[in-house]
């Protein structure tokens, strides 16, 4: 089964508006360029992805794709049309592409493996949702074929999503992946990230090492917890 990841990244100088009281602009840049760079990463060593495709308007994300190893295809993106709304474009992509299957994962869930991803699509047919560690939100969505329901991301999205699926007939099921269940938004999932990389030695490198970096320079006054090396 032919599968495509789908990453649909916002503007990075947009990004993390409610991480403003902890970075500046620029650090938020540089934070949000590096959990790009470790989700790919993870991506591109997980069997049974055949592709990956990041959908951005964004030049900085651009040249994060493109510098990454393994070939990443970019869709361009109109302006700023929303999470659901780039997920689509992928989506129409991987159809025209005759792929069976897509994978919509964010870009800043530094903390997924590609194991984690391998065993998400292992045998995953329909609608598989991912909770958010909150247990309201979807941070990822496996969907079998590509346009089995139509993505609807934001506030209460894993009950629309299921809702969709029992609607079009479409098998589906919640599963909670680790990896995927923290994304960062705000100053609380900065400290739980943080505390989460002082636990998992060599996780999220890319990611330890921009958290260190802004640290050495005096970018958090949150005092997060160290992140080891």
């Amino acid at each position: 089964m032919r599968t495509l990841a789908i990453l649909p990244v916002k503007s990075f100088t947009a990004a993390k508006q409610r991480l403003a009281e902890a970075l500046g602009t620029g650090s938020r840049v540089a934070l949000a360029q590096a959990m790009l760079v470790d989700v790919l990463a993870s991506a591109r060593r997980a069997p049974g992805l055949d592709g990956i495709a990041v959908v951005t308007s964004d030049r900085v994300a651009e040249s994060a794709a493109a510098g990454s190893r393994g070939g990443v295809l970019l869709l361009r993106e109109e302006g700023q049309s929303g999470h659901s709304a780039a997920a689509l474009l992928g989506i129409r992509r991987a159809l025209a592409d005759d792929y069976d299957r897509v994978l919509l994962i964010p870009g800043d869930t530094p903390l997924v493996q590609a194991a984690e991803l391998a065993a998400l699509l292992a045998g995953a047919t329909g609608v598989v949702v991912v909770p958010d560690r909150h247990g309201t939100g979807t941070n990822a969505l496996v969907l079998s074929p590509p346009d089995a329901i139509e993505p609807s991301f934001g506030p209460g999205s894993l009950e629309r999503h299921v809702a969709a699926a029992e609607a079009a007939g479409v098998p589906c099921r919640v599963e909670e992946v680790p990896g995927l269940g923290l994304d960062v938004d705000t100053p609380d999932d900065l400290a739980a990230l943080s505390a989460e990389l002082d636990l998992s030695h060599g996780a999220a490198p890319a990611t330890r090492g921009a958290l260190r970096q802004l640290d050495r320079a005096g970018a958090q006054p949150l005092r997060l917890p160290h992140v080891s090396r």
